[in-house]
C-alpha cells in the first residue's frame, strides 16, 4: 500500500487528492526544508535502525521520503549539502556510541568478576542423625577392641574390629549420598560472553545457528552501520586535513623561494647600479680632470715640472735670472699654450671623454 502510494505521489504529486481550496494554502516539501530528515538524505536514519529491539530510538520526527531523496541526489546543490548533512549525522552517531561503549565496559566489567562458588547445602536432619549413630557406634567399637588386646583376647577384639569396618564403609556410602544431592541441587552456569559489536551478551560456544542469527540481527547490523560510518567519516576528514597541510607547506615553499628569487633579483639590480654608479663617478672625475687642466695651466705647469722657478726648458733661464728674462719666457709660453687651446684637433684629443665642439 505503501509503495503505491508512493508511486502515486511521484506520478501525480503529493497534492493529487487535494481540493482547489487545500491547494491554494498546500506547500510541495523540498528537499531543504527543515521538515525533511538530513539523515536519510544523505546515508540513513538511525531510527530506522534498530526498529523492536532493546535499542529501539522510537520513530524519527522528520519526513522519510524516497523521492526527495532522489531530489537530492540530483540536484546542482548535493555536493556542497552532504559534508553539511554527514556532520549532522557522524554528531548524532557519536552520541549512540558513546552510549554503547559505556554498556560495553559495564558488561566487560561484569564479566571480569570472578564467579563465586556458592557452599554446599547443608545436610538434611535425617542423614545427619544417621552420621551421628554411626560416628557413636564406631567409638564405643574401638574402645572395646582397645580393651580386648590390653586383656589378651586377641580373637575377640579382631571381631569386633571387622564390625568397625562395615560401620565405616556405611559411613563413607551415607556422606558419599549427601554429597551427590548437593551436586545435584547445583545447576551449571553457563559461560558468557559479550558482543563488542552491538553490546549483547552471548553464550560462548554456542550454537552456530545462534550466532548466525545474532550476527544478522537488526541491533547487530544496526550498530554496525553506525560504527562504520563513523570510521569512513573520521578517516575523510583525516585526510582531508592531511591534503590541506600538504598544500599549506607546498604553498609555503613556493612562497619562499619566490622571496628568494626577488631577493636576488634586487641584489643584481643593486650590484648593477653600483658598478653605474662607480663608473659615472669615474667619468664624472676624469672629466672635471681634464677640464681642470684647461682652466688652470699654472697648475699643470707645475705638476709637469713646467715653468717652474728652478728651471725653464723653453728658455733656458735658471733660477737666478734676471726678472725681466723670466718674464719673456713665460710669455711666450702662454701664447704657445693658448694656441694648443685653439687648436680644434689638439683641443679634442686631450678631451676624449668630453663632448667636442664644432667650429
Amino acid at each position: 500500500m505503501d509503495a503505491q502510494r508512493a508511486l502515486l505521489d511521484e506520478l501525480m504529486g503529493s497534492a493529487r487528492n487535494l481540493t482547489e481550496d487545500e491547494r491554494r494554502g498546500f506547500k510541495e516539501v523540498k528537499w531543504d526544508d527543515k521538515e525533511v530528515c538530513a539523515y536519510y538524505m544523505v546515508r540513513f536514519c538511525p531510527h530506522d535502525l534498530f526498529v523492536n529491539t532493546r535499542s529501539d530510538l522510537g520513530p524519527c520526527s522528520k519526513i522519510h521520503e524516497a523521492k526527495l531523496k532522489e531530489s537530492f541526489e540530483k540536484s546542482p546543490r548535493h555536493d556542497s549539502y552532504v559534508p553539511k548533512f554527514e556532520a549532522e549525522l557522524a554528531h548524532f552517531c557519536e552520541k549512540l556510541v558513546m552510549d554503547l561503549d559505556k554498556k560495553v565496559r559495564r558488561g566487560r566489567e561484569r564479566l571480569a568478576q570472578e564467579v563465586e562458588v556458592p557452599p554446599p547445602p547443608p545436610i538434611s536432619a535425617e542423614k545427619s542423625e544417621q552420621l551421628s549413630v554411626l560416628e557413636e557406634k564406631i567409638k564405643n567399637l574401638l574402645e572395646q577392641v582397645e580393651s580386648l588386646g590390653e586383656a589378651g583376647k586377641v580373637d575377640e577384639a579382631e571381631a569386633l574390629m571387622r564390625k568397625v569396618e562395615m560401620l565405616n564403609v556405611e559411613k563413607t556410602a551415607l556422606t558419599q549420598q549427601s554429597q551427590q544431592n548437593s551436586a545435584l541441587m547445583i545447576a551449571p552456569e553457563k559461560k558468557m560472553a559479550l558482543c563488542e559489536t552491538c553490546g549483547s551478551f552471548l553464550v560462548a560456544n554456542d550454537a552456530a545457528e545462534r550466532t548466525q542469527s545474532h550476527v544478522t540481527g537488526k541491533q547487530h547490523v544496526g550498530y554496525g552501520m553506525v560504527r562504520d560510518f563513523l570510521s569512513e567519516y573520521k578517516a575523510a576528514k583525516e585526510k582531508a586535513r592531511e591534503e590541506e597541510r600538504l598544500a599549506r607547506e607546498k604553498e609555503a615553499e613556493e612562497r619562499k623561494k619566490l622571496r628568494e628569487k626577488e631577493h636576488d633579483s634586487r641584489r643584481r639590480r643593486s650590484d648593477s647600479s653600483d658598478r653605474d654608479k662607480h663608473k659615472d663617478r669615474d667619468h664624472d672625475r676624469e672629466r672635471d680632470h681634464y677640464r681642470g687642466r684647461d682652466r688652470d695651466p699654472d697648475r699643470s705647469l707645475d705638476r709637469n715640472g713646467r715653468g717652474g722657478r728652478d728651471f725653464d726648458r723653453g728658455s733656458g733661464w735658471k733660477h737666478g735670472t734676471s726678472r725681466n728674462g723670466r718674464n719673456r719666457s713665460r710669455e711666450r709660453y702662454w701664447e704657445r699654450v693658448r694656441s694648443r687651446s685653439r687648436s680644434p684637433i689638439r683641443h679634442g684629443s686631450k678631451r676624449s671623454r668630453s663632448p667636442v665642439h664644432k667650429y
